[in-house]
């Protein structure tokens, strides 16, 4: 499996942080981008919990090898999927920084396509099995333009933001961080 990394050859990855935060990044369970809901949004919290959970149990059913979502650190692989994640997601990023880390030293690490997590927080009702492929699908590294869903009897397509799930130790890179405030709010 190509998006599964067990080494320590220096990884740069990218996380959106409050000013003061510290790295290594979002933890699923604090301070990533949906572990709050927005005051408006109670029903987000119901859906991302199912989500997670859903996704959790199936890896521990089949993909035992890789980090779970609940105890790895949230980053995204690259700085353009941190931008698209913004993009997507302007509320969630507003007023943090994007931060660029490094890898120190020995690490777990699996990329997947994070729009997976958005098709499943969309207002629908799956059935098991429509899950668990979606699942597969998240775990096995597929992106979702690769496979042909349908919202509301439309096509869905959604471009790719690459998240890493990460457990090791991360550091600081040095660069001035990008803001993820709206340009004049800063």
């Amino acid at each position: 499996m190509d998006h599964l990394l067990k080494d320590s050859t220096t990884l740069e990855l990218y996380a959106w942080l409050d000013d003061d935060a510290e790295l290594p990044g979002w933890d699923i369970l604090v301070g990533n981008p949906f572990g709050r809901s927005l005051p408006e949004d109670q029903f987000t919290t119901v859906q991302n919990y199912f989500a997670e959970y859903h996704l959790e149990y199936f890896r521990q059913r089949l993909y035992r090898q890789f980090p779970s979502r609940l105890h790895a650190l949230l980053l995204f692989a690259t700085r353009i999927d941190a931008e698209t994640f913004r993009h997507k997601h302007p509320t969630r990023v507003f007023g943090k920084a994007l931060v660029r880390a490094r890898s120190r030293g020995a690490y777990l690490c699996s990329f997947h396509d994070a729009s997976w997590l958005d098709y499943l927080r969309l207002p629908h009702s799956l059935s098991l099995s429509a899950l668990d492929e979606i699942a597969n699908h998240y775990w096995r590294g597929a992106l979702v333009e690769e496979v042909g869903l349908t919202f509301l009897n439309e096509r869905w397509r959604e471009p790719p933001v690459i998240e890493a799930l990460f457990q090791g130790t991360l550091e600081a890179a040095t660069g001035n961080p990008e803001s993820g405030w709206l340009p004049g709010f800063a």
